[in-house]
């Protein structure tokens, strides 16, 4: 009996390293990292100016995604990272592409769109504390940028970029 355990105890181990050994292993798919936020947290300060139907759409926090760390390889830009992360969360992403710069436009992210917020309102982007000064397909990222879209309602004043303020 004691030898039918022991047989079969052996067989399981076998099992098991078999099953560890023949499961595929994730590997992480991409060259860079970086971190992404998506804020709007101006709009708990200017609510007055908030479109009412859009009242259900800010978080209490203002965080429509918290930091998180993203993938990316060589020739994505920031535009490219933001379409996957929100695509592959199911949040809601509208952009235009802008022929006279050359880029795309985001219109509205979590369905938070420019002017939703005032006639200065809207989303800008900045990377390591610093607003580029080209659109976001054009500004392409490296090893280890922090990566913030923020929902401004003071063109860019009232979160840091001098060129609304």
């Amino acid at each position: 009996m004691a030898k039918r355990i022991f047989s079969l105890l052996a067989a399981l181990a076998a099992l098991l390293v078999f099953a560890s050994c023949a499961a595929p292993k994730v590997k992480d798919e991409y060259a860079h990292h970086a971190t992404l936020l998506i804020d709007c947290k101006t709009i708990l300060s200017n609510m007055g100016e908030l479109d009412p139907e859009k009242l259900e759409l800010v978080p209490e926090d203002g965080v429509l995604l918290d930091t998180v760390t993203v993938g990316f390889d060589d020739g994505d830009s920031v535009y490219d990272i933001l379409v996957r992360e929100l695509r592959s969360r199911g949040m809601h992403l509208e952009a235009s592409f802008t022929p006279v710069y050359n880029t795309a436009y985001i219109e509205g992210i979590c369905n938070l769109y420019e002017f939703d917020c005032g006639p200065m309102s809207g989303w800008e982007y900045r990377v390591n504390g610093e607003f580029p000064d080209i659109g976001c397909s054009l500004y392409y990222p490296e090893e280890g940028d922090e990566i913030a879209f923020l929902y401004t309602c003071e063109l860019g004043a009232d979160i840091g970029d001098g060129y609304g303020g």
